[in-house]
């Protein structure tokens, strides 16, 4: 008898839910406890498990729609069994649902189902797409570092994977040959679906592969570990090569050689399994070979493929559609949430920067020392949230979080949008620190390289546009802070000081706050206090 499949409620405040993926397809055969469909609730994307066997006949919502709680979903039943009066609306749906329905409402949706060894072949494992970060719901295959046939040793780069916040690279823990990949470069897949296979060569993993996407009983039979690797940044500088095409070196090592010009491809790694370390980079000792040239040429390579604009006649339209990445979606979402439930406001000053002009000169007149007007500003900051805690909190429903440590994330442009990683305890670093360290991150992000990590746990975030001639403008509030500061560039112009009119330098900063947690006169007492630093950069030191 065909039983009638309806929205769940998946948590305790849905009203209605939306089918981001079917994972079968009308005439599969479902089994008790297989995965039918990925439901999007209002907090989270979860896998619905299907508590009956039989035959998908019907589906009642497609993917991307959505529908209310306990609407029609699916029917599963016998092959070629009448369903008509189920699809009208008949009474026996609401008897046979319950068994559906009630186990899911109640409980978290289960996301394993029971191994079944015997539907694998000896010695193949499944790689699935992984959860990089706590947001991550889908990921985007940016590179494949190996293809179908090749062999893959424990500790090798399979792929580099896109996920909501940065691209980083997805490394092997088993070994073998790659026998399939289920995402293509550019495309997506939600997390927990099929991306490789790997086993012995030669064995036939095309059923397999069938089964896993369709959602069948193999689809969480093999799992294999997976680790991933900090990344970092990538200048237009070649990437040494290797014989499997990658460069085993620290993240240390790499910046070193890339800071010195030195290639990688000629250095002996004294590290585990050959990688390079840092000791490496800095005994190394250059040989006059042929590779230089192509080093050489490797950039012009690149630049000769620009990318071609379309022509357009005259008076004729045209659009072009490019595709969201994953980082962009999430920048969309998270400053809607910030714009449109934190009550923002905005204060305003001009502050004089000659102080800080001449300071900076000074400073970076001392050997290997190098600051700019930014590491000052995000000092200064760092310093005035000290003194104004209330500034450097977050709002919480019932509760506001006063934060006495000082964790400054610095605002950074990057291809696909905006960017964030954290520079923490920033208030106990020294001016040459916060310089050398956001130039580290900053590379990195723009490079995509960035873990997770790395952009998580601001208290206060800073936005400069200055080096852009921007002279003032306004920022969203980076969620759960408070505020965020937003820099200006420094103006050469007539100002006034002891009645006479003399040329001065001036730069305009604007805070923007969460009037839930920040008040006006403390945020302007947070801004008297910044102006004191920076135009006093001496008091930075005391």
């Amino acid at each position: 008898m065909a039983v009638v499949v309806t929205m769940p409620r998946l948590s305790d405040t849905m009203t209605e839910g939306v089918v981001a993926t079917w994972l079968k397809k009308v005439g599969d055969v479902v089994k008790e406890g297989d995965i039918l469909a990925e439901i999007e609730t209002d907090k989270a994307t979860m896998e619905f498990e299907s508590f009956n066997s039989g035959t998908l006949l019907h589906i009642g919502i497609q993917e991307g729609e959505s529908a209310p709680v306990d609407a029609l979903l699916a029917i599963i039943g016998n092959p070629g069994e009448d369903i008509s009066a189920l699809l009208s609306g008949g009474g026996q749906s609401a008897a046979a649902a319950p068994k559906e329905e009630t186990a899911p409402a109640s409980e978290d949706v289960k996301t394993e189902t029971k191994p079944q060894a015997a539907e694998i072949p000896a010695g193949v494992k499944i790689v699935t797409m992984p959860r990089l970060s706590d947001t991550m719901t889908d990921g985007t295959v940016a590179t494949w570092l190996k293809k179908i046939g090749d062999a893959i040793s424990e500790g090798d780069i399979l792929a580099e994977i896109e996920t909501d916040k940065a691209t980083m690279e997805f490394e092997s823990f088993n070994a073998g040959t790659l026998l399939y990949i289920g995402v293509q470069e550019g495309q997506s897949a939600p997390v927990d679906s099929i991306l490789a296979i790997i086993g012995p060569a030669g064995t036939d993993v095309s059923a397999l592969a069938a089964n896993y996407k369709a959602g069948g009983a193999a689809e969480t039979v093999a799992e294999t570990k997976t680790e991933v690797k900090e990344t970092v940044a990538e200048t237009a500088a070649p990437q040494a090569t290797t014989a499997n095409g990658r460069v085993l070196a620290s993240p240390l090592a790499k910046k070193i050689a890339q800071e010195k010009g030195v290639d990688l491809a000629q250095v002996k790694g004294t590290g585990e399994n050959g990688r390079i370390v840092k000791k490496d980079v800095e005994s190394f000792t250059p040989q006059a070979t042929s590779a230089q040239p192509q080093t050489a040429s490797a950039p012009a390579a690149t630049v000769a493929a620009p990318q071609v604009k379309p022509f357009v006649p005259a008076g004729e339209t045209y659009v072009e559609e490019v595709k969201n990445s994953q980082m962009r979606k999430t920048i969309a979402r998270r400053l809607a949430e910030s714009k449109f439930t934190a009550p923002h406001y905005y204060l305003t000053i001009e502050v004089a920067m000659d102080n800080a002009m001449a300071s900076r000169e000074m400073i970076n007149g001392l050997p290997d020392t190098k600051v700019s007007f930014n590491d000052m500003v995000i000092k200064a900051c760092a310093m005035a949230l000290k003194k104004h805690p209330q500034v450097n909190s977050q709002w919480k429903d019932d509760v506001t979080v006063i934060n006495h440590h000082v964790n400054i994330g610095v605002a950074v442009a990057v291809e696909d949008g905006l960017v964030v990683p954290v520079l923490r305890f920033a208030d106990q670093m020294t001016l040459s620190q916060i310089g050398a360290n956001v130039k580290d991150v900053a590379g990195r992000a723009r490079n995509k390289k960035l873990q997770p990590a790395e952009m998580e746990g601001s208290t206060f975030t800073v936005s400069n546009l200055g080096m852009f001639g921007i002279t003032e403008f306004t920022s969203i509030i980076n969620q759960p802070n408070s505020a965020i500061l937003s820099v200006g560039a420094i103006v050469e112009k007539p100002v006034v000081r002891n009645g006479q009119i003399v040329v001065g330098n001036t730069m305009k900063v604007t805070l923007a706050c969460d009037h839930r947690t920040v008040d006006g006169a403390t945020g302007a007492q947070f801004l008297q206090t910044l102006r004191q630093y920076l135009e006093n950069p001496v008091t930075m030191l005391a």
